[in-house]
């Protein structure tokens, strides 16, 4: 697991100098704080900062192949490294290392780009062609390692994170007000934008080809969620239940490859509990809050008890200032997730025992795991109500409540669920999703700010649909969430977190088999009008207690709307200060005064819009006003 970054130029341009490539490489030493390598040829400069997982001592980067004219710099693991690494001996490869980087030259050589749809791993890879003079850029399947470039006339410029771009110098840090109308509905900035106008993010799956005699900048896909046409398959649970098992142990055991130790994330509830159960002996972690809505130790203790596994937990109360204040450093592309803490807290606790940690994320999105799929079912019937009872008494009704404090609860869940049939139902599920949409953006946004918003809140997920193709309508929603919310928040909520501690994170659920394997299995065997993941919830009772799989899923969080009006109230009053925030004239004053009071007051429960506008400004100060690089 390792940081890259890099630098091409062209036409005629020169490349950055080794002290310039060295502050691109050091300002991300969380993500490799075991050792860094750099090298420059002719027109290009990449470097890295490693964290040692394979092959300790001979795994050290740049790694090139027999004379060198092929080199590589690479973040992440190839978990068939060995495989593939045996079928390019027998075509002739030398080989001088052990690690799994060294398959990335020589497949290179052997295949040119094709050699990608051989790799099963996570991924970004950079690959510098000196004889055919070409720059490779490459993200795995699903989107789990990340992968930053900004390209124009005369240079292209990558890195793993943001940061390493912003502090080369040549990258022009102006905000993109269109993807920051996306980041407020979604939390998190869709497809290829970010919200520097300059930076894009390239996209799972894809890979780019600069030819720096001729550099033309045209991201190309390598893989895709393979399409299944909907058909009657007679296949029994009982079959696919055999499939899946075999798979998913399959693939954890494939990932548990290291030569390091190595744990797991362990919530107690069914992906993160198979996957444990897939690992045999293992180390498992898990962290509470002394708010007890917002703790499930007991569920992790149980499973860990039944599985025999070496179980270490915490309950914290975190400073949470201090802990906002060194987070924001690791979201330079920031997303609205308020679940870093947890994700951050956890990470620290296997920090201290282990390097390597395997992780449940991706099991919701594979097999139907969110309750925005219920939501979609039960819409359809709430729909069926005469529309003046619905509107008149229903919704009226129900918009007079009062949030409550608790996690959930049904006054909450009520709450959101009449919000979230008031979006387009075009966006299906989705649009329990969203936080901002048409009529608050309106009202949350400045004028001019409005004339610089072009793309509606539903846009990428229309087009997410469109390119799912007729694949029914369940498989189309998990497409949406893989495509969207899995790759563009939660990894990249576990990427930032887990190597803000020098963490490799890893995550089963995402081997491109079980992923198609999983868009295979009968959408009556994943979610149903009343149940979600039945046919993951049947497997994991095979292995782990009947009452850890079959509770009421609560998800991984922390009590926000509680910290908004105590512990984060100071930075709230700071952040969005009203005369900050005309000053700024970006957002309408008084729209975000009053989501201040309403949620103060606890009429209204505006966490999810307030954190994220916390988390914007935060980001506004430190990336574009360059307070962070100073």
């Amino acid at each position: 697991m390792c940081g890259i970054t890099g630098y091409a130029a062209f036409n005629g341009a020169k490349t950055i100098d080794r002290e310039v490539l060295g502050k691109m490489v050091n300002i991300i030493f969380h993500r490799g704080p075991d050792e860094s390598g750099m090298d420059i040829r002719s027109s290009v400069a990449m470097g890295m900062r490693r964290l040692s997982i394979i092959d300790l001592s001979g795994g050290h980067q740049p790694i090139y192949n027999e004379d060198k004219t092929v080199w590589t710099v690479f973040n992440g693991e190839i978990y068939n490294f060995k495989e593939f690494r045996s079928q390019l001996q027998a075509k002739g490869h030398v080989f001088k290392t052990n690690t799994d980087t060294e398959v990335i030259v020589h497949g290179y050589e052997e295949y040119g780009s094709d050699f990608l749809k051989y790799l099963n791993g996570m991924f970004a890879i950079a690959v510098h062609d000196t004889v055919k003079n070409k720059l490779l850029l490459a993200r795995d399947h699903i989107g789990i390692k990340p992968l930053y470039y900004t390209f124009n006339n005369n240079r292209i410029i990558f890195g793993s994170e943001i940061k390493s771009i912003l502090t080369s110098g040549q990258a022009n840090a102006q905000l993109d007000v269109d993807a920051l109308g996306e980041y407020l509905s979604w939390e998190y900035v869709p497809g290829r934008a970010t919200l520097i106008k300059e930076i894009k993010k390239l996209e799972p799956g894809y890979f780019l080809e600069i030819d720096l005699n001729n550099p033309v900048c045209e991201p190309k896909m390598y893989w895709d969620i393979p399409f299944f046409e909907p058909h009657n398959d007679h296949s029994t649970m009982d079959e696919w239940l055999e499939k899946i098992d075999w798979q998913l142990k399959k693939s954890t055991q494939m990932q548990l490859i290291s030569d390091v130790p190595l744990g797991a994330f362990l919530s107690g509830g069914v992906d993160s509990s198979l996957i444990v159960s897939a690992m045999g002996d293992a180390k498992t972690f898990s962290i509470g809050f002394d708010d007890p809505t917002y703790n499930e130790l007991k569920w992790a203790r149980r499973v860990a008890d039944h599985l025999h596994v070496n179980h270490k937990d915490e309950i914290i109360k975190p400073d949470v200032l201090e802990l906002f204040e060194h987070l924001m450093f690791f979201l330079d592309d920031p997303i609205g997730d308020f679940s870093i803490f947890p994700t951050y807290l956890v990470s620290r606790l296997a920090r201290k025992h282990v390097t390597v940690a395997l992780s449940g994320d991706g099991g919701d999105e594979l097999f139907g795991g969110y309750e925005t799929y219920l939501a979609q079912y039960k819409a359809r019937i709430f729909n069926k109500i005469p529309y003046f009872i619905r509107k008149g008494i229903i919704e009226r009704g129900i918009n007079t409540l009062k949030p409550t404090a608790k996690k959930k609860g049904m006054v909450n869940k009520a709450k959101r669920f009449i919000e979230g049939t008031s979006y387009d139902d075009q966006l299906s599920h989705a649009r329990w999703r969203i936080f901002v949409g048409e009529e608050l953006r309106n009202s949350l946004f400045s004028a001019d700010s409005l004339k610089e918003i072009v793309s509606p809140p539903s846009q990428h997920i229309e087009r997410l649909f469109d390119q799912a193709g007729n694949r029914g309508d369940l498989n189309r929603s998990l497409y949406v969430d893989v495509k969207s919310y899995l790759c563009d928040n939660i990894l990249t909520k576990v990427d930032r977190m887990s190597m803000a501690v020098s963490l490799e994170a890893r995550v089963p659920y995402l081997d491109p088999d079980l992923v198609s394997l999983a868009f295979q299995v009968p959408e009556k065997f994943k979610v149903t009008s009343n149940n979600t993941k039945i046919i993951l919830k049947k497997l994991a009772s095979k292995y782990v207690p009947y009452e850890c799989v079959y509770r009421a899923k609560e998800g991984f969080s922390i009590p926000i709307k509680n910290w908004l009006v105590n512990e984060f109230r100071p930075l709230m009053e700071e952040l969005l200060d009203y005369n900050k925030i005309k000053q700024e004239g970006i957002f309408n004053t008084n729209t975000v005064e009053k989501l201040k009071k309403e949620h103060i007051n606890g009429t209204a429960n505006h966490s999810h819009i307030l954190w994220s506008l916390i988390v914007f400004q935060d980001w506004k100060r430190r990336w574009l006003e360059g307070n962070a690089l100073k």
